[in-house]
């Protein structure tokens, strides 16, 4: 007998604990690079808590573009572990908006051989939370 998968959407928000960002080169025009190191925890909707390593990208303008990696903490259908989410975005001066995707093999514990993708927009007035839809299937 074969199990059928189903694909699921979590919408919730996990608290930025910590942000620190480091400039990693500046430019004569005045854009530069960054490395930023984010912790996540307080999630109450089956995301618990969470990791956060980026590369960032500022224009002379203050708005950015960025790449990053997550390693999130979750209890889905209780089903208990951890995947990385790999991921893009940009800020524009007033929203951040990030796309990711779980990163094949990543799943750990119950979690082994999750599949699926997140969306993230967020404002300043989000803070110090970090809006997050998950949309998955544990296969």
């Amino acid at each position: 007998m074969y199990a059928l998968s189903m694909t699921q959407t979590l919408t919730t928000k996990l608290k930025i604990v910590s942000w620190d960002e480091q400039p990693t080169k500046q430019f004569d025009d005045g854009s530069k690079t960054t490395q930023a190191e984010v912790t996540l925890a307080e999630g109450t909707d089956g995301l618990t808590s969470g990791s956060s390593a980026m590369l960032l990208y500022y224009r002379p303008d203050g708005t950015s573009t960025y790449v990053s990696l997550m390693r999130v903490t979750a209890t889905l259908e209780g089903r208990s572990g951890s995947f990385v989410l790999q991921g893009e975005g940009t800020f524009d001066g007033t929203s951040a908006v990030g796309s990711t995707a779980i990163v094949a093999g990543s799943g750990t514990g119950d979690l082994a051989g999750i599949t699926g993708t997140s969306h993230s927009t967020s404002t300043h007035a989000d803070y110090p939370y970090m809006p997050l839809t998950l949309t998955y299937d544990l296969g």
